[in-house]
């Protein structure tokens, strides 16, 4: 019992502390490129989805093969540009459209962040590249 309740204690401080590397601007910079992913998708606004990209952004999904197993989808960066192009994002209507971003961890030069879209969930790793943060992998799942 007594190992429970430290254990209960550790994390409850350990909740409520800074995220290791952590700074206000980088904090405000990362959610910011989160939802310029997020958002530009809905505007169909091709300049600022590239803007929170990196050109070699790798985004994934696992899918089930009718009959068989698993198939790891992948997206690159020009796929995805493309898509926000074709306004898919715009299909949303815009009382349906979602965007939260909560940071999960920032460790110097890299960090990892979770938005939750109306259709789907991205948890993302994003690096500082030349001075701005920028995402890098995306591994996603339908609702």
């Amino acid at each position: 019992m007594k190992r429970l309740a430290l254990s209960l204690a550790v994390a409850a401080i350990a909740g409520s502390a800074p995220l290791a590397g952590q700074t206000a601007s980088d904090s405000a910079a990362i959610r910011a490129t989160a939802l310029d992913y997020a958002e530009s998708w809905y505007a169909g606004d091709t300049a600022r989805m590239s803007r929170a990209l990196h050109p070699d952004l790798a985004k994934r999904i696992v899918r089930n093969r009718a009959g068989g197993g698993p198939v790891l989808s992948h997206m690159t960066s020009a796929q995805l540009v493309a898509g926000t192009a074709r306004g898919f994002g715009r299909e949303t209507p815009a009382a349906s459209r979602q965007a939260d971003v909560v940071i999960l961890d920032i460790f110097n030069t890299v960090a990892s962040a979770r938005v939750t879209m109306h259709d789907w969930i991205d948890y993302m790793h994003l690096a500082k590249w030349n001075g701005r943060w920028v995402i890098v992998n995306v591994l996603w799942e339908m609702k």
